[in-house]
């Protein structure tokens, strides 16, 4: 690997990996679950939900470890145990003088505690590394149809349901005035979440499927100021970011998951930086002048 990299033929650099069953799957996961969670994350951005985003992907840690204990699949208990996380957030709220980030803050360690205590406990052959961090260089096809389906299921809803997510987080109030029903929204937006913090589990893990659920997203937000647009651009990034992230792990024996939150970090660095209305760089420039 390292001659082919240093005398950097292109072609070589992009097919080789092609050869190798593993890396083929590894990069349609990757993308798929990129595609998926770049668009969410346009609604997670404009609804300020980056908090619950981390939430609802640590607290499906415990449901991830019960399910492969009692040979269910992982998508069932980690979509139970997320939505549990979500009501127990709201019910708190409710019943306490708490604030809803400090309620999201003790729900969410608490439950990622109890992964972490099950796994130590419960005898199976699960791998606590690639919960944390991900493997979708060695996913089975069990998962491979699994994530696919929870994909399918989460662009389905966003689709069907596009114009009222997108008032629900625009403005809440305007549409309860217009008879939408805002409760029913907020739940299904997070049992959405859920599903897709579990597919981004395969990909990137519970530590930093956050970061897919939120910077496709905040990096499309400071390219352009229409929706449509918006999540156009928030596919491309994550899907370009997912690729890549796989291609330099594979070339560079780095933690995949971790490659693709560095390549999404760095398309947000620059956006930040040099986008034509919002970057930095602008900004400054049009003070001086």
């Amino acid at each position: 690997m390292s001659s082919s990299f240093i005398s950097f033929d292109p072609f070589s650099l992009l097919i080789d990996p092609l050869s190798h069953d593993f890396m083929r799957r590894a990069l349609m996961i990757s993308s798929c679950v990129g595609a998926v969670c770049g668009l969410l994350s346009c609604y997670m951005t404009l609804k300020g939900w980056a908090l619950m985003g981390d939430a609802v992907s640590h607290a499906v840690m415990p449901g991830v470890v019960v399910a492969y204990a009692l040979g269910l699949p992982f998508s069932l208990g980690a979509f139970v145990f997320g939505v549990g996380s979500v009501a127990l957030i709201g019910y708190v709220k409710q019943k306490s003088r708490i604030k809803e980030d400090t309620v999201i803050g003790l729900v969410f360690t608490g439950f990622f505690a109890l992964g972490l205590v099950l796994v130590s406990k419960i005898k199976s052959n699960i791998d606590l590394m690639h919960i944390l961090f991900g493997s979708p260089l060695g996913i089975s096809d069990s998962d491979v149809r699994q994530t696919l389906l929870i994909c399918l299921i989460v662009v389905a809803v966003l689709i069907t349901f596009r114009r009222d997510f997108m008032l629900y987080c625009f403005d809440p109030t305007h549409a309860r005035s217009i008879g939408i029903n805002t409760g029913v929204l907020h739940y299904l937006l997070l049992s959405i979440l859920s599903l897709a913090a579990v597919a981004g589990l395969q990909t990137v893990g519970i530590i930093l499927v956050v970061a897919m659920l939120i910077t496709p997203g905040a990096t499309a937000y400071l390219l352009t100021d229409r929706f449509d647009r918006m999540t156009i651009l928030a596919v491309i990034s994550s899907v370009i970011s997912s690729l890549l992230g796989v291609y330099i792990s594979y070339w560079s024996d780095i933690e995949t998951g971790g490659s693709i939150v560095l390549v999404q970090t760095t398309l947000f660095l620059l956006a930040f930086l040099f986008a034509p209305r919002y970057g930095i760089l602008k900004i400054n420039n049009s003070s001086n002048t």
